[in-house]
């Protein structure tokens, strides 16, 4: 079954050779005729929900040895090569029945987020043979970095042509995913990458600390003489996200600056201080309050990536090692794909 995902929208559609890979099944009706939602942007489908699938279908095709899965991801990449891209972005929708783009939207926040994250690990699960992967991931991920008038970094989101100043929770992971995909940066960047990376941590460390609870909001905003503050009441609450906690575990891993860990066990205690409730752990509506308002919800993305990316956070590297392993958005390990069979490479270059 389809599931929706914290990061954008998920199906288990396979795709084809034509615009209707795109077609979801989020909404799947008796007949089998899958459907999107209306609400998306007049029933396009979803970045994140089509990018998503590529490490599993590679995955499977190299467990049963028929590249026939690897092609059906592939082939999404050959219809976005032939569409043309508002000043090189990829808006968060395209329509299933014209192949063309729907709103102007773009975030690498909810929506679009597991798109830009498989396009690089892509490249990582092949053994880097998918140097396709690895430059479109490159080419897309600078369009949208700002730097406030404070000195913080953030990944600001596209509408009709205009920013918006805004960086959502969700987009937290992105400081993970660019130190992941440091040491394959373009003209010997990686430094830069880097950097970039820490100071993306650095922000959504910025977003927990400026609120009452040490934990942070759903989105923050840099505009109005605010910096890494929710200003809207709907944006305020907190539904035990990894997203933030994800980015501390790879900075850890990558530099082993003893901040990462403090600032881990920093959201720990957040975490047993206020989303601790008698039968496990819940949301709060408002972080800026002094004491919780609970939701009621424990989320299952709580166990299956937040506790998981804090106890890796805290564990040896050895543990499930980056040269091995590679998370798929869900934060479950796929193993890496050694010396890619000639089958698969023939599709990765």
């Amino acid at each position: 079954m389809p599931v929706a995902d914290q990061r954008g929208v998920k199906n288990d559609d396979t795709a084809s050779n034509t615009p209707e890979v795109f077609a979801c099944v989020s909404c799947p009706s008796l007949n089998g005729v899958g459907r999107n939602w209306p609400w998306a942007s007049g029933g396009s489908s979803i970045l994140a929900e089509y990018g998503t699938l590529h490490l599993e279908f590679m995955h499977l095709s190299a467990l049963s040895g028929k590249p026939v899965f690897a092609e059906k991801v592939m082939n999404i990449r050959k219809v976005l090569n032939r569409l043309d891209k508002p000043q090189g972005l990829y808006p968060n929708y395209l329509n299933p029945n014209s192949g063309q783009w729907g709103q102007h939207h773009v975030s690498v926040g909810g929506l679009g987020d597991s798109f830009y994250e498989y396009l690089l690990k892509a490249w990582i699960m092949s053994d880097k043979i998918d140097e396709e992967g690895k430059k479109l991931y490159y080419d897309a991920l600078q369009n949208l970095i700002r730097k406030s008038s404070g000195g913080l970094t953030y990944i600001a989101e596209w509408k009709g042509g205009l920013l918006e100043h805004k960086m959502g929770h969700l987009t937290c992971f992105a400081g993970g995913m660019i130190a992941l995909g440091a040491d394959g940066a373009p003209d010997e960047k990686t430094g830069h990458q880097m950097e970039l990376a820490a100071e993306i941590a650095r922000t959504c460390h910025e977003s927990y600390v400026r609120t009452s609870m040490k934990l942070g909001p759903e989105a923050f905003r840099f505009d109005g003489g605010v910096e890494a503050i929710a200003t809207r009441q709907n944006e305020k609450y907190f539904i035990l996200r990894p997203e933030v906690i994800e980015t501390y575990m790879y900075m850890w891993r990558f530099t082993h600056d003893p901040k990462y860990r403090q600032w881990g066990w920093e959201a720990v205690q957040a975490l047993e201080n206020f989303c601790r409730v008698e039968g496990g752990y819940s949301g709060v509506r408002d972080v800026y309050s002094t004491s919780p308002n609970h939701d009621d919800v424990q989320q299952s993305f709580y166990l299956a990536e937040t506790l998981k990316y804090l106890y890796l956070l805290f564990s040896d590297d050895d543990h499930l090692p980056f040269e091995h392993w590679v998370f798929n958005t869900e934060a479950h390990p796929l193993p890496i794909i050694k010396k890619a069979s000639p089958e698969l490479g023939n599709h990765l270059k």
